[in-house]
């Protein structure tokens, strides 16, 4: 092939690609030009209906979000007719998998909250670095599980 068949070839390819190339970089049209939108920040408080048990499940810390080191943690449990549950054994699981491109294991924080009343449970707890850490909540009494609210949350 000559030197005037690969430019000819190349300007096709690339006239072919432009409407590909312009479709990937369309923005939202109701969006003002040359601005962002910001994602929706987090609710201060997660909830959780408890896996369907019937019992809600509210979680918030001190510092909120969360941040690497020592945190407090707020549970409050309620029935469904918003009645506290002063009777339950309350437990958080901050968990984070392994990253093994960073050498770094996974990591597990476990805290036993203690009840304050009125169906609030309160502990402190150790998260070891900042990041996206996966948090259970569960609630039992009797041994038997009462409620568990799964989300996850980024600390700085």
């Amino acid at each position: 092939m000559t030197k005037r068949t690969y430019v000819v070839a190349g300007v096709l390819l690339l006239s072919g690609l432009c409407p590909t190339l312009q479709g990937c970089s369309q923005t939202d049209e109701t969006a003002t030009p040359g601005t962002t939108t910001p994602a929706p920040e987090p609710p201060a408080t997660n909830q959780g209906d408890a896996a369907g048990q019937g019992v809600a499940i509210a979680f918030r810390s001190e510092p909120d979000p969360p941040a690497a080191g020592e945190n407090t943690f707020e549970v409050l449990v309620t029935q469904p007719d918003g009645s506290p549950v002063t009777d339950a054994t309350v437990e958080t699981v901050f968990s984070m998998p392994a990253m093994p491109s960073m050498n770094m294991p996974a990591m597990r924080s476990t805290s036993a909250l203690t009840h304050e009343g009125s169906g609030r449970y309160s502990g402190s707890g150790q998260l070891s670095m900042a990041g996206i850490w996966n948090v259970i909540v569960t609630a039992t009494r009797g041994g038997e599980e009462v409620g568990r609210t799964n989300f996850s949350v980024i600390a700085k």
